[in-house]
């Protein structure tokens, strides 16, 4: 397999459930702005939406979009259990924790990175974020995952989150986030998939 990246997006969580699973891959830079790879080719040729992550399989199939990779990883190896079964309630909850994610941090942040916004727009986008933050630590206050164990969403969640700062928002005004994100930092995956990335040449 392929995993078609950019530091410091969305694709460090499905990075992050390659190493926790062990699979063999190789890791292939992205320019985002030229759509340029390291092995030399136009991005757009493998997923022509045009941005990260994406998945070449084996076979020559390409998989988008960071849930559906992380599922569909997470389903090669069941016994890491970073997904439950598909066809059970946990499953169903997991998916649930996978779209919030997506549409209401993921989604919520994009217009935070876009410089022509002016901030005091920003600042609309950013009391919704906040609300959502709310929620999370209320759902984390009790426990040390979004589930049971650790998931693909917590992977998830653990990169959108490392983009707070970017927007000054500061994570410590949510303690329990705060912790959370230490937490998961401190996992070997997420060490090796930080540090593999940041080794990385520019393209």
């Amino acid at each position: 397999m392929k995993l078609y990246f950019a530091p410091m997006t969305c694709s460090l969580s499905s990075h992050i459930v390659l190493r926790e699973l062990g699979l063999p891959f190789e890791l292939i830079r992205v320019n985002n702005h030229s759509k340029r790879t390291a092995d030399g080719r136009d991005f757009r040729e493998i997923n022509p939406k045009g941005y990260v992550a994406a998945l070449l399989l084996d076979n020559g199939e390409v998989l988008t979009e960071g849930p559906a990779i992380l599922q569909y990883l997470a389903d090669q190896v069941p016994p890491h259990k970073l997904a439950p079964a598909n066809g059970t309630w946990e499953r169903s909850r997991l998916q649930e924790h996978l779209n919030f994610i997506s549409s209401e941090i993921h989604g919520a942040s994009a217009p935070l990175f876009n410089n022509e916004i002016p901030e005091s727009i920003k600042a609309i986008f950013k009391q919704t974020l906040f609300k959502r933050l709310d929620f999370l630590s209320q759902t984390l206050a009790p426990q040390d995952y979004l589930m049971s164990t650790f998931t693909v969403a917590d992977a998830y969640l653990f990169t959108v989150l490392q983009w707070l700062p970017t927007f000054n928002i500061d994570i410590e005004n949510w303690p329990v986030l705060a912790t959370y994100i230490k937490h998961i930092a401190e996992r070997p995956s997420v060490r090796s998939a930080i540090a593999a990335e940041q080794a990385t040449h520019p393209v």
